[in-house]
């Protein structure tokens, strides 16, 4: 007869610990992405362009989400044929179309209204899912539709007065960015659990690496990526390693012990700390009608959230 197996209970000190260590990361993992806008801002005023800054920064990501899968891949199943292309077009989406497109329309709007039509994904993924699988949103996510779009329409409302034509264009492109995530955020869900979140994270990530690597060599010798002045460098590398890895690492770790729900909470911080970096790095006015923007996409977000926390 088999020994019973030990039981070695939480105590309240241990679950206390590893709630504020989950909050931390996701809180931490919110901010370090929401710095990317700031910085690709910054290196715009060294005369650099989208395609560069792209390929700086999937050089210097690259090896670590090769680790990053390798690591995943240790145990796990071998990916079908079918697999593998669900990740070729995920990664064409959800990382290297959506960061092109996002990169694009910072060179025409400010980081915070930038940072509040890219919150609309989860807004998009519902109405995806409406389209796609004829799922009818609940009367809490119609309200947070609502709410979000409303927000985003009163800080895009005030900037086009501002600049009318520039502000049209690069709120165009970030939308159709939150758009081209909202689509990977879907098709990730579909797949998820045969593929695993590590290892469809880093595969997809890899994948757009290669994907902005190659665009910027199909265009520019890979001499003119040395040529430009040394601040582009250190943002890069900011960029890849601050911005683009570590947000990945912490957001993870931290859903897996505080739950995805609590963690989209937490990523509220995100948009709140861009506007604070634009405000001091970037000197970006703030009026009014942003602040009230972005209260109201906010309260957009934590309605989706916490329809989905009922749903479950």
């Amino acid at each position: 007869m088999n020994a019973p197996a030990r039981h070695v209970p939480t105590t309240p000190t241990s679950s206390r610990r590893l709630l504020i260590n989950g909050l931390l990361l996701a809180g931490m993992g919110a901010i370090a992405a929401s710095g990317k806008a700031v910085i690709v801002k910054l290196a715009y005023r060294h005369g650099v362009d989208a395609t560069a800054l792209l390929a700086l920064r999937m050089m210097i990501a690259f090896p670590f989400f090769a680790a990053m899968g390798m690591w995943a891949a240790r145990r796990a199943l071998p990916l079908s044929t079918g697999d593998w292309w669900r990740v070729l077009l995920l990664g064409f989406s959800g990382y290297y179309l959506s960061s092109y497109l996002d990169f694009l329309g910072l060179q025409y709007i400010s980081a915070t209204l930038e940072r509040l039509i890219l919150y609309l994904s989860p807004t998009l993924v519902v109405l995806i899912a409406l389209v796609v699988l004829k799922q009818r949103p609940t009367r809490m996510q119609v309200a947070a539709l609502l709410v979000s779009y409303l927000g985003v329409l009163l800080a895009f409302g005030h900037d086009i007065q501002l600049d009318g034509r520039r502000t049209l264009i690069g709120s165009a492109l970030v939308f159709a960015s939150a758009l081209s995530y909202a689509v990977y955020l879907f098709g990730s869900g579909q797949v998820v659990a045969r593929i695993g979140a590590v290892r469809l994270t880093a595969y997809a990530s890899m994948v757009a690496c290669v994907l902005c690597i190659g665009q910027y060599l199909l265009f520019q010798p890979v001499s003119a990526l040395w040529t430009y002045a040394p601040p582009v460098y250190w943002l890069s590398l900011l960029n890849g390693t601050v911005c683009t890895v570590l947000p990945v690492l912490a957001i993870m770790i931290g859903v897996k012990r505080i739950g995805s729900s609590l963690a989209a909470q937490v990523s509220m911080l995100g948009p709140v700390s861009t506007i604070v970096l634009s405000v001091w790095l970037l000197d970006e006015p703030m009026g009014p009608w942003q602040s009230a923007g972005t209260v109201l996409v906010l309260a957009g977000v934590l309605l989706v959230g916490s329809g989905v926390a009922k749903k479950r």
